[in-house]
């Protein structure tokens, strides 16, 4: 693989769980701001949750070894993802998303983690569905140069 298709790769994977993280996490401050009966979001906050999901997709990829997408959840995955876990729960606090309330940022961590797990687990369907398939497309490549 060049470098550009390198880049462009892990690029496309930075994007992917930015946009699965941002999602996640706006339902979450969705659901507490209707809950609290506030019918808003500000622009400033969606910017703040976009760019920590960014900055925590850099590193993840770059400096926790792509932890979501291994092959296996060990300690190692669970260290990194309570590290990201209190990242994404501390920014939330201090940036004021949750009106700095303790037990909503206790169930927001609760939520990250899950999502981190969550993540884990889509990402590994998803390289097995995606073994099987080229497996598939193997045996059918083998076949048709049998046939010839």
């Amino acid at each position: 693989m060049s470098k550009w298709e390198s880049y462009l790769t892990n690029e496309i994977a930075i994007e992917y769980k930015s946009c699965l993280y941002f999602f996640a996490f706006l339902f979450y401050i969705c659901v507490h701001k209707l809950i609290h009966r506030e019918y808003n979001i500000s622009i400033l906050l969606l910017a703040e949750l976009i760019l920590i999901c960014y900055l925590m997709g850099y590193i993840q990829l770059y400096l926790l070894r792509n932890f979501d997408e291994s092959d296996h959840f060990g300690i190692r995955e669970l260290v990194y993802s309570l590290l990201c876990t209190g990242i994404y729960t501390t920014g939330s606090y201090l940036l004021n998303w949750l009106n700095k309330e303790w037990l909503p940022t206790l169930i927001f961590g609760i939520y990250t983690f899950i999502a981190f797990i969550g993540m884990y687990l889509i990402n590994k369907v998803k390289r097995e569905i995606d073994t099987k398939r080229l497996n598939e497309d193997l045996i059918k490549f083998k076949n048709r140069g049998n046939s010839l």
